[in-house]
């Protein structure tokens, strides 16, 4: 399957909830959104942003302990972490509702899970630009695969502003 993928570089939890609201706007029902990087990268800010464009007006919180959480929305969200679960099976125990055919799957951790992910999704990699600066800059890797790849282009327009060159 071939992929394509668009670099970003964002300077605070503004810009980066700034990208991941471009990238709401393309989601549809059944979408798989995975998301990786170090701790505190970002990737719960992410889907804050994603969120809070998708119609959520409540809190939205890393699911690290509950491992799901659900969010009504425009498109219904389903937020995973899968960061403390020990093997595939552990995943394979949340069950089917996890990739729910008609929510949007955001998947904290997701490159640990790659196996069970659809080969057609959006990948999101989260990186500290000076992994000396927790607060600083992040790079945001957006690679696309499959229907995501005619929205990576909608996306590159929507982001010029953070374009940081493709990787």
């Amino acid at each position: 399957m071939t992929v394509r993928t668009l670099q970003l570089r964002t300077t605070g939890p503004t810009e980066t909830r700034a990208v991941a609201a471009a990238v709401a706007v393309l989601v549809q029902p059944g979408d798989a959104v995975a998301l990786s990087g170090e701790l505190g990268a970002g990737k719960t800010c992410f889907v804050q942003g994603a969120a809070w464009e998708l119609g959520v007006t409540g809190r939205v919180t890393s699911p690290t302990f509950t491992l799901v959480r659900t969010y009504e929305a425009r498109v219904p969200i389903v937020h995973c972490d899968v960061y403390r679960l020990n093997n595939l099976q552990d995943v394979l125990d949340l069950g089917d509702e996890v990739l729910a055919p008609d929510a949007v799957t955001f998947v904290e951790w997701g490159d640990a899970i790659t196996a069970l992910l659809p080969e057609d999704r959006l990948d999101v990699e989260l990186l500290l630009a000076d992994p000396d600066a927790l607060d600083g800059d992040r790079l945001v890797r957006l690679t696309a695969s499959g229907t995501w790849q005619p929205r990576l282009a909608a996306l590159t327009e929507a982001c010029a502003a953070w374009r940081d060159g493709d990787a």
